[in-house]
């Protein structure tokens, strides 16, 4: 077997292997729409593996964009080989990481239930940083929403609230693990901006003139069907435990009914009981778990 930088000319091989094993992976960045997005440059260093017939038999790709350095993590695109042994993931790994300068760890999200590739990237030192769960909601009846006096939700406006959105999830995802580095208000005019945006879908909660908790429901794909995905949820600190995220959470689910999604989904780490339990309440259920491997650059040993 042979390692080497994907060319331009392999481009289209190496988008066809995602697809072909993205089934077996974390595939959130491995959509179709992902895919025909992608760029090969300095944020997407990426290698491939091939056999003696010049066939692909693996392939490693990471993601480093100003959100990643600003918060010295990189995440796999994929991290995959056919032959499924530990020298070739080993070999992928060391040279990948020569792109790393200046981070303090890479990551991948591994589904619970692919055991063999788990046990290959604990071979290779990585170790399991948290759980996350993926939970789906299908379309039943949508209680109030129980809003307080005073509080109020507006549909976001571009151009007008993105320093609002940013400030607000900044500080509610300040401690939560895996999304505490703060985005900027460009990041939310690019996210505004993709083709899953939904006109509507993103909302600002005011207790009167005072932005104080943000959700966004986007387009999204699940078992070969349209869905609605809900997330960010964030709520300022000081405003948590007082039931506004449920008020949030169903007025997203509303705005979901009225646009004939059958269903919706969201992530919620492992953690995070509190929130896990408020969307068990609300009518979600467990279908899948994810391990979120780290792998410490601190401490290389490549």
């Amino acid at each position: 077997m042979r390692i080497e930088a994907l060319k331009n000319d392999r481009i289209d091989d190496f988008l066809e292997y995602c697809k072909k094993h993205r089934m077996e992976l974390d595939d959130s960045y491995l959509y179709d729409e992902d895919l025909r997005d992608f760029e090969l440059n300095d944020e997407n260093p990426t290698y491939i593996v091939t056999g003696q017939q010049g066939d692909l038999i693996g392939a490693v790709s990471l993601m480093i964009d100003d959100y990643s350095k600003r918060g010295r993590k990189a995440r796999f695109r994929i991290f995959h080989s056919e032959i499924g042994n530990l020298e070739c993931y080993s070999m992928m790994m060391q040279t990948v990481l020569k792109h790393t300068a200046g981070l303090d760890k890479v990551f991948l999200f591994v589904p619970t239930v692919n055991n063999q590739l788990a046990g290959l990237i604990e071979g290779l030192a990585f170790t399991v940083e948290r759980y996350s769960f993926v939970l789906v909601r299908e379309d039943i009846e949508v209680p109030e929403l129980g809003l307080p006096q005073d509080y109020e939700i507006k549909p976001f406006k571009s151009g007008r609230d993105e320093e609002i959105w940013c400030e607000v999830r900044n500080a509610g995802f300040a401690k939560l693990q895996g999304s505490e580095t703060p985005i900027t208000p460009e990041m939310v005019r690019k996210m505004m901006a993709d083709e899953d945006n939904i006109e509507g879908g993103s909302m600002i909660l005011y207790h009167g003139d005072r932005p104080i908790g943000v959700i966004r429901g986007s387009d999204d794909e699940y078992e070969n069907s349209l869905i609605m995905n809900i997330g960010p949820i964030a709520i300022l600190p000081e405003y948590q435990g007082k039931g506004l995220g449920r008020s949030l959470l169903r007025a997203s689910l509303r705005f979901a009914k009225e646009k004939s999604y059958d269903r919706t989904i969201l992530c919620v780490n492992a953690d995070n009981e509190r929130a896990k339990a408020l969307y068990i309440q609300e009518g979600f259920k467990q279908v899948e778990a994810v391990a979120c491997y780290r792998y410490d650059l601190t401490t290389s040993s490549f």
